[in-house]
């Protein structure tokens, strides 16, 4: 049976798993949901993701939610097709581990915080709340500091190859290069120069 992704195209969490589809080259069907209309809430979607969240995986028989665990299964299930996004040796997969926990919870907290001010809240015709602007840039730079420095010793964060550690940062970051933050990424040489490659993928520009 192919592989479903249910998911929007808009939502960061669906690109997470599309960026990793791409590059696995797996071949897969992408089940567009509504989120105006809710289809995310229907009975149908809640027996696949209980939460009425995208995205929703399906491989055969295995229903699976939350982006990050269906990236760790495909790059895991398919190790052998595509880029390597994780590693058989168990110090570089502690090093992916470490950073892609980074990932999920400083890292995309700000980032979130910052999408949510600056991009979400204008689209319906809000203004951004300028103290928490501040704020969540505040936490976002902190935790570019630490990149900058981890970036000054191996070319990506998980070790010297692109990992699940990089991925998981690329919608977010691609979202974040539309608005006044880009500065905050181009402020640090090693950051500005490891978002460029990350951001430069073809199995990117393909789910853009």
């Amino acid at each position: 049976m192919a592989i479903k992704l249910h998911g929007n195209p808009f939502s960061p969490a669906a690109q997470r798993v599309l960026l990793c589809l791409g590059e696995k080259g797996l071949d897969y069907e992408f089940i567009v949901l509504d989120l105006m209309k809710g289809e995310h809430k229907t009975h149908s979607f809640l027996q696949l993701n209980p939460f009425g969240q995208v995205p929703a995986l399906e491989d055969g028989d295995l229903k699976l939610f939350e982006s990050r665990a269906i990236n760790q299964y495909l790059a895991n299930n398919y190790a052998d097709k595509g880029a390597a996004l994780v590693s058989d040796d168990r110090k570089k997969q502690a090093l992916i581990a470490v950073w892609s926990e980074v990932e999920s919870h400083p890292f995309d907290a700000a980032a979130i915080g910052l999408s949510r001010e600056l991009i979400v809240k204008p689209m319906f015709g809000g203004a951004a709340d300028g103290a928490v602007v501040a704020e969540q840039k505040e936490k976002l730079e902190k935790v570019l500091d630490v990149y900058e420095g981890r970036l000054s010793v191996s070319k990506y964060l998980g070790g010297e190859s692109f990992s699940l550690a990089d991925l998981h940062h690329v919608p977010s970051i691609n979202a974040l290069f539309m608005t006044e933050i880009k500065a905050v990424f181009e402020a640090r040489p090693r950051v500005a120069a490891w978002c460029a490659d990350i951001l430069g993928r073809p199995a990117w520009k393909k789910v853009l």
